[in-house]
Formats: structure tokens, C-alpha cells, sequence
């Protein structure tokens, strides 16, 4: 995150402008996606099979449940186990380094809780 403002005389000229994404971009991109932290965060306490999660995010859909899911587990942030149960079914479990976003992820929440109820309502 280098690019940064210059100014000559009246004239304003970026130096050491970003040609990629930059950190909080390329973290954006991975915990933005909608439902992402929602379900890091519901995975913090121990592994959950897939249909609680499904009624932990009621406004959820399944299939944008599993899309989020298998992003995570791409991303090496939750991993995926299949359970020989009958019927067979599967829970996902909060890997090491998805840990590491619950701190931040908190931070979000407690900012979140912390905003006006007028803004709330924009929301």
C-alpha cells in the first residue's frame, strides 16, 4: 500500500501508484463475499455438519451456502469432512489458518454493533 498523493503547485499527481491489489483488496476479496464471515464465525466453537449451518443462517440460501463453503475450503480457511452416517452427511471445521481472521472478524461485529440506529436502517 504505497500509492500515496503528491502535490505541485495546483496539480495533484499519484506516486508509486498500487498495479495490483493491494493487502486490505486482496482480504477483502477473500472474507467479502456475502455470508463469508458469517459462517468462519459459526465454525469457531468446533466442526458443524452442513444443514446446521443451513438453519444458522436462515437468510441463507443452501446453494449460496455450499458456493461460500467451498471457497473457503479452496481458500484452505475450513476444511470438509465427509461423515459415513446414514444418511451420508458432511461438516466443515475452521482450519488453523481461518483462525486467523476470527479476531478481526469480532473487531467487524463490535464496530457493527456500535454504529447509530439511523444508520442501522440504511443498512
Amino acid at each position: 500500500m504505497t500509492g500515496r498523493l503528491k502535490t505541485e503547485g495546483r496539480r495533484r499527481i499519484v506516486v508509486e501508484a498500487c498495479t495490483e491489489p493491494c493487502p486490505i483488496e486482496r482480504g477483502m476479496r477473500i472474507l467479502g463475499g456475502k455470508w463469508t464471515g458469517s459462517l468462519l464465525w459459526h465454525l469457531k466453537d468446533g466442526p458443524v455438519r452442513f444443514n446446521d449451518l443451513s438453519r444458522m443462517l436462515g437468510g441463507a440460501s443452501k446453494k449460496m451456502i455450499a458456493e461460500r463453503l467451498r471457497q473457503l475450503e479452496e481458500r484452505r480457511l475450513v476444511t470438509r469432512t465427509v461423515l459415513r452416517t446414514a444418511p451420508v452427511s458432511v461438516e466443515y471445521e475452521i482450519t488453523e489458518f481461518g483462525r486467523t481472521a476470527l479476531g478481526f472478524l469480532d473487531a467487524l461485529r463490535i464496530w457493527s454493533e456500535s454504529l447509530p440506529e439511523d444508520q442501522m436502517e440504511a443498512i
